[in-house]
């Protein structure tokens, strides 16, 4: 059971719970510029990015969304300096251990959005017991996207439907949006409705392309080490704010659901694309 208090959104934020997003996916950026800047090594960056993670999800679960999908490595990472990679994961393996009792203070569960194959046997290793920990928690859904890419996310997706076809359990032409939907990491866990950037970068980073394609999207100059519920509930705001339209005419307030997914055409797509990056 939580023991941290819930938080009221019309007394913290000023907007009543109905409009908060029900997922909120972040892509956590400035942490090296944040050492540049500071004159330390790239990994103090990230080490000082923990306080960041703490209270943003601490925030989030005290005020009731339902789930938080971070950014945490993707599959680009691995090109980084050796020792940077390194210090990274350990930096990971420690954060799933220390927050364990976070997590439970606040009724979070934890998952793995991203690929298992090529992760350090520690963090796997703390990462499965972190997740069966919280398993039956209730509160906020964390996400980890930990060596995730978006388009190899979707060729992990094709694959699985395409053995499905050759065992004869699904039709070519049967193929629809939910099955490519279903067969995702992300299966089970509703499309974000707010993404937020740090640093101030007006990209996407091939994060969780399929899933965003109705997001609303919140820019921060701020570097990742320096968020704080400040910058988290200014994101809120914002989206409470917008108008939705999800291509219509006329839209609607705050955080309505993206529309259910419709069945396609019954023509058959092409080959579906190599990854930018294969897993290591």
């Amino acid at each position: 059971m939580p023991t941290k208090p819930p938080l009221d959104p019309l007394a913290t934020l000023g907007i009543p719970r109905v409009a908060l997003p029900r997922h909120v996916a972040i892509i956590m950026d400035g942490n090296g510029r944040w050492a540049r800047q500071r004159g330390l090594p790239r990994i103090e960056g990230h080490r000082n990015a923990s306080t960041a993670v703490r209270e943003t999800v601490e925030r989030c679960a005290q005020l009731g969304i339902g789930y938080l999908t971070l950014y945490s490595f993707s599959l680009e990472n691995w090109r980084r300096p050796r020792d940077e990679v390194q210090g990274l994961m350990s930096l990971y393996a420690q954060y799933l251990v220390s927050e364990r009792q976070l997590m439970l203070d606040n009724d979070v569960r934890v998952v793995q959005v991203g690929r298992r194959e090529g992760l350090p046997a520690e963090v796997l290793r703390e990462l499965d017991a972190t997740s069966e920990l919280t398993r039956g928690n209730r509160g906020l859904t964390l996400c980890l996207a930990l060596n995730y890419g978006s388009r190899a996310e979707i060729v992990d997706a094709v694959r699985r439907l395409a053995e499905q076809v050759r065992r004869g359990q699904l039709e070519p032409g049967d193929i629809t949006e939910t099955h490519l939907s279903n067969a995702l990491y992300t299966s089970g866990i509703p499309d974000p409705a707010l993404v937020i950037r740090t640093a101030g970068e007006m990209r996407i980073s091939n994060f969780l392309l399929w899933q965003i394609s109705y997001a609303e999207l919140y820019v921060t100059p701020v570097l990742w080490p320096d968020f704080r519920e400040s910058e988290l509930f200014a994101a809120l705001r914002a989206f409470a704010e917008r108008e939705r339209r999800f291509g219509d005419v006329q839209g609607v307030a705050g955080p309505a659901e993206a529309p259910a997914l419709v069945p396609g055409p019954t023509t058959t797509a092409g080959p579906a694309p190599t990854p930018a990056i294969a897993p290591r």
